[in-house]
């Protein structure tokens, strides 16, 4: 469990220091930039990536890990787990300008906290020092399912 949260903690760090704008395709799990578009590859090494950010590699790493914090104090009301760890946030990014735009999906499109959610994540990311703004944006593909979730929330919605 420890190694991958690291793994999903570099994989965010990568998907922050590659600024991938232009995919939409969201990661296999957690959170990175589309292995196709620079950043993760599918084996987990380094892709070139002619995008590099201005940001000092300090001040990405501070971010990431505050980002990440900030997004497990969001938690699905039906699930006793964060939304990190249930795996509904596909994807992070963050300009020069330390705006972050997040792509997240919901376990059911008929989620009644569907219209409260995305401000939730807004707000807790937007508290993060550094963050200049942040964007959420609500996706279906691919469809939420239950191979997503770490191994912290099966535990917690006791599913071993």
């Amino acid at each position: 469990m420890e190694g991958k949260q690291i793994d999903e903690r570099a994989a965010l760090k990568t998907a922050v220091e590659a600024l991938d704008a232009s995919s939409t395709t969201p990661p296999e799990r957690g959170v990175g930039p589309d292995p196709a578009a620079g950043g993760v590859a599918a084996d987990g090494a380094a892709k070139p990536d002619d995008n590099k950010s201005a940001l000092p590699p300090e001040e990405i790493e501070r971010l990431t890990d505050d980002i990440v914090a900030a997004l497990k104090t969001v938690y699905d009301p039906e699930i006793p787990a964060d939304i990190y760890e249930l795996g509904l946030i596909y994807k992070v990014e963050v300009d020069d300008d330390r705006n972050v735009e997040i792509k997240m999906t919901l376990t059911a499109p008929g989620c009644p906290v569907a219209g409260e959610m995305p401000i939730w994540v807004e707000n807790a990311v937007n508290a993060v020092p550094g963050v200049a703004g942040t964007r959420v944006d609500i996706v279906f593909d691919p469809p939420w399912d239950q191979s997503r979730m770490s191994d912290e929330a099966r535990l917690a919605v006791g599913m071993f």
